[in-house]
C-alpha cells in the first residue's frame, strides 16, 4: 500500500490516474499531511476543471480543516491565478487540484508555501509523503474554518499591470484553451484589452472532447493553425490544461518556440527595467542570452527546472526567467510563472513595435535547433563519458549533464529524472551543420549502447 501511495509523490507535484492512484481518501491525506509540514494557518485551494477535481479538492479541503487549518476555497482558476492568491493575501500556503496537461484520466496537485514557493520533492513533498504514509495525525486545538473567495477581477488587474493597455493594438487573435483553464482566464484577462478574440475550445471539460490540452505536441495546435490562416488572424495563443503555460503561433500558424518567446519578453521588460537580470535554461537558443545581452541586460544560465530557475532568480533579484518548455517566471508576480502575463507582455511589444510575430522573431532567430530527442540509455555515466571524450575539444561543462559548445553549434546531453532517457538537443548555425552533427552524437551514444547490448 505504501508503494503505491508513494508513486504519487514526483519531483515537482503529486499526480497519478484517479480513481485508481489517487483518490478523496488518499486527498484526504493529503490536506492532512501538507497542515503538518507546513503548520499553517491559512490555505487557500483552488482547482481546474478536470471531472475529479471537485472531489478531491472537498476532500483535501476537509484534510486541512480537520488538521485546524482555515481555508479560502477559490474554486475554478488557473495555476497561476492560485500562485497569485498566495502571495497577493500573504496565505501561509496554497493547493492547486490539477494534473495540467495530462490525459482526462489524470489529477493531482500542485503545492506551494508562503509568497507563492512551490514545494518539490526534495524541499516539503517528500516530507508530506511520509506523513500521509505513517498516517498519524494528532487532533488539533480546533477544526479550520472555511471561506470562499472570487479572485479572478483581482488576477485580471494583476496581469494588466504588468503593461499599459492602453497601448495595445486591435489585435485578432485566435487561443485554444483545449477546453482548459485558459477558457475562463483568457476572456478575464484579455477580454479587457481592445482585441478580436477568436475563441477555441472554451468550454471548460475535463474530458478533452478535442484534444489533450498540452500545446507542446504537434497534433495539439492543428485546430489552431488552420483557424490562424483561415481567418486571417495576427497570431495565436494556445494554453495548456491549467493555464500556466502558453505558447504563441506566428501569423502563418507556425508554433514559436518558449525560447524564443523569452527572448521576446526578456527584450520587453529590459525596456521597462534596464541592466536587469533575466535567468534562461541552459537549452534555449543561444540567442536568448544574446538578445539579453544586445538590450542591455545580464543573461544567467539555469539547469532545467523550475526549482532551479526560481531559486536563481530569487539569488540574483531577476526580473525574469523563462524556459523552451513554455513556462515563463517574474519577479514581480512572486517569482512564479504565469503564461498569460507572457502574452501580454509580448502583445505590448508587438503594439509598440508595429510588427507581426514572425518580423519580431525573424532578426532573434538565427539558429537551426534539433528539438529536443529522447535516446534510450540505461548506462548515463558511461554515455556521456564517451560524449565528452569525443567532443573533448569543444568547450565542456557540467552544468546540467553534458554540454559541448563550439563557435557555430553545442549540444547538451541530460539524464531524464524518471525514465531511463537521455534528453539530447542540439543547435547550430545552418541546417546541413545541425544534421551532421546531431546525426554525430546520436552515432555516439548508438556506439556505446551497442558495446553493452
Amino acid at each position: 500500500m505504501s508503494h503505491a501511495i508513494a508513486t504519487v509523490f514526483k519531483a515537482y507535484d503529486v499526480r497519478g490516474i484517479y480513481p485508481t492512484e489517487l483518490d478523496e481518501q488518499l486527498a484526504y491525506r493529503i490536506g492532512r499531511a501538507f497542515a503538518l509540514y507546513l503548520r499553517p494557518r491559512q490555505v487557500v485551494v483552488g482547482r481546474d476543471m478536470r471531472v475529479s477535481s471537485p472531489a478531491l479538492a472537498d476532500a483535501v479541503i476537509r484534510g486541512l480543516l480537520d488538521q485546524g487549518v482555515d481555508v479560502t476555497d477559490v474554486g475554478l482558476v488557473s495555476t497561476d491565478a492560485l500562485y497569485f492568491a498566495v502571495g497577493k493575501y500573504r496565505f501561509d500556503g496554497g493547493i492547486m487540484v490539477t494534473a495540467s496537461h495530462n490525459p482526462p484520466e489524470y489529477n493531482g496537485f500542485k503545492l506551494c508555501r508562503e509568497e507563492a514557493q512551490a514545494l518539490s520533492l526534495d524541499h516539503g513533498i517528500g516530507e508530506i509523503r511520509e506523513l500521509v504514509i505513517k498516517g498519524e495525525f494528532p487532533e488539533p486545538e480546533r477544526p479550520g474554518t472555511l471561506t470562499r473567495r472570487d479572485i479572478l477581477d483581482d488576477f485580471a488587474a494583476h496581469v494588466l499591470s504588468f503593461i499599459d493597455p492602453t497601448v495595445i493594438k486591435p489585435f485578432t487573435v485566435a487561443i485554444d484553451a483545449g477546453n482548459g483553464m485558459g477558457g475562463l482566464i483568457a476572456p478575464k484577462v484579455l477580454g479587457r484589452l481592445p482585441l478580436r478574440i477568436i475563441p477555441l475550445y472554451f468550454e471548460l471539460d475535463g474530458r478533452f472532447p478535442h484534444h489533450v490540452p498540452n500545446p507542446i505536441e504537434p497534433e495539439n495546435v492543428r485546430d489552431l493553425q488552420r483557424t490562424i490562416v483561415e481567418q486571417h488572424a495576427d497570431f495565436g495563443i494556445a494554453f495548456d490544461g491549467d493555464a500556466d503555460r502558453m505558447f504563441i503561433l506566428d501569423e502563418h500558424g507556425r508554433l514559436v518556440g518558449g525560447d524564443m518567446i523569452t527572448a521576446l519578453v526578456a527584450k520587453a521588460l529590459l525596456q521597462k527595467y534596464p541592466g536587469a537580470k533575466i535567468v534562461y535554461n541552459l537549452i534555449c537558443s543561444r540567442a536568448v542570452p544574446e538578445v539579453i545581452r544586445a538590450h542591455g541586460g545580464i543573461p544567467i544560465r539555469s539547469r532545467v527546472g523550475h526549482s532551479f530557475i526560481k531559486a536563481l532568480m530569487r539569488e540574483h533579484d531577476a526580473i525574469f526567467g523563462g524556459e523552451h518548455s513554455g513556462h515563463f517566471y517574474f519577479r514581480e508576480n512572486w517569482y512564479a510563472d504565469s503564461g498569460i502575463i507572457a502574452a501580454v507582455t509580448v502583445l505590448e511589444l508587438l503594439s509598440r513595435e508595429g510588427v507581426t510575430v514572425s518580423q519580431a522573431i525573424a532578426p532573434i532567430d538565427r539558429y537551426f535547433r534539433s528539438g529536443e530527442i529522447n535516446v534510450e540509455a540505461h548506462d548515463f555515466a558511461a554515455v556521456l563519458q564517451a560524449l565528452e571524450e569525443h567532443f573533448r575539444d569543444g568547450q565542456i561543462d557540467h552544468l546540467d549533464g553534458l554540454t559541448v559548445e563550439y563557435a557555430d553549434w553545442w549540444f547538451n546531453a541530460r539524464p531524464s529524472n524518471t525514465q531511463p532517457l537521455l534528453r539530447i538537443n542540439v543547435e547550430a548555425t545552418t541546417p546541413e551543420l545541425l544534421q551532421q552533427k546531431t546525426q554525430e552524437v546520436l552515432t555516439v551514444i548508438e556506439q556505446v549502447r551497442g558495446r553493452r547490448a
